[in-house]
């Protein structure tokens, strides 16, 4: 039986995914500022660990999508092959470089087919302390608060080369005034060490949540497969498994097709019984990700046949479906138009 339908809200959370990335290419000031601009209430850096141990954003440890690192004959040697997190990737990997090298580096579009390259070559890769500090001079030039919402990514990985984030994030968001007060949720498709943080949390820093990410539902979080260990990310969505995880996270970041599947012409079906579950366990429902073309939007609003185009309202009307499913915050490539739908603005 589909869940009712509930009254868009306000308080539903726009999250700049990667930045505004289907603007500006990801993970860059530029995106995070273009993100803040259209109105998202927090920007997403997903983190990774360089090899003099300095947290800096990108989606994956893996950067020759993302940046012109091939382009850099001094740097061609460090192209190798590693196992991260059970597969096997082949690529230069920004563990093997200093802020210093990463730094000599611009950033890349990832989806140059939909998105284009016109900004290739810009940006620069951002430190975490960077980003910190800028977000925290726009929400002082805005008079309005910007969420923080960074992603420990590969963290078994990353401490296995005596690498580990987690520390080094609590000492930084300790370490900064805006993020000592400032709305910050750390987020990670791991379990262990979302555990880990919720021991080493002061209570009195309200400010700080956690985010359980959820992949695929026959997957297993990475932590939990390296131990040997059976929990799949579909046992942490039944009942049973929302308690569990809330007994250390506050929120819960499925895809969004765990919320509303699609049917077998790939348009949006009944909602699932997530929503109820999760808020009936005392979490929250934050999904991921909308973006603004056609080939990842549900066919039923498709106002053309080109999958590659962008498609504004069909965008926008997906995503309130998803608010009245009950959502509590969801990823987005474009805030703007999250913003727009939240708002109920047409303009």
């Amino acid at each position: 039986m589909p869940l009712p339908e509930k009254p868009l809200a306000a308080r539903v959370q726009v999250i700049a995914h990667r930045g505004a990335s289907a603007l500006r290419p990801e993970h860059t000031l530029a995106a995070y500022a273009q993100a803040i601009a259209d109105g998202a209430d927090w920007i997403e850096p997903d983190l990774v660990m360089t090899r003099d141990g300095v947290m800096v954003a990108r989606h994956e440890n893996a950067i020759g999508g993302t940046t012109d690192v091939a382009a850099h004959p001094a740097f061609a040697a460090r192209r190798t092959r590693k196992q991260v997190d059970g597969e096997t990737v082949d690529d230069w990997f920004v563990e093997d470089f200093t802020l210093a090298e990463l730094k000599t580096l611009r950033a890349r579009e990832r989806l140059p087919d939909l998105r284009g390259t016109r900004h290739d070559g810009r940006f620069e890769v951002p430190a975490w302390d960077e980003i910190v500090a800028f977000v925290a001079a726009q929400s002082a030039a805005l008079g309005r608060p910007i969420g923080l919402i960074p992603e420990i990514k590969h963290g078994t990985y990353f401490r296995a080369l005596g690498l580990p984030m987690e520390d080094a994030l609590l000492a930084a968001l300790a370490a900064h005034p805006y993020t000592r007060t400032a709305p910050v949720e750390i987020q990670s498709f791991e379990v262990g060490n979302l555990r880990y943080l919720r021991e080493r949390l002061d209570p009195r820093q309200p400010n700080v949540r956690l985010l359980q990410l959820v992949d695929a539902p026959d997957a297993r979080p990475f932590d939990v497969a390296a131990q040997g260990g059976a929990l799949r990310y579909a046992d942490m969505l039944a009942p049973a498994g929302l308690r569990d995880v809330a007994a250390y996270a506050d929120a819960i970041g499925p895809n969004l097709r765990a919320v509303i599947p699609l049917d077998e012409a790939g348009r949006l079906a009944a909602p699932t019984p997530l929503v109820r579950n999760a808020h009936a366990a005392g979490l929250q429902v934050h999904v991921w990700t909308f973006r603004p073309e056609r080939r990842f939007i549900a066919r039923d609003g498709w106002g053309g046949s080109d999958p590659g185009a962008r498609d504004e309202a069909a965008s926008v009307a997906e995503m309130r479906a998803y608010l009245r499913a009950g959502i509590d915050a969801f990823f987005t490539d474009d805030p703007a138009l999250g913003r727009r739908a939240v708002d109920g603005a047409t303009g």
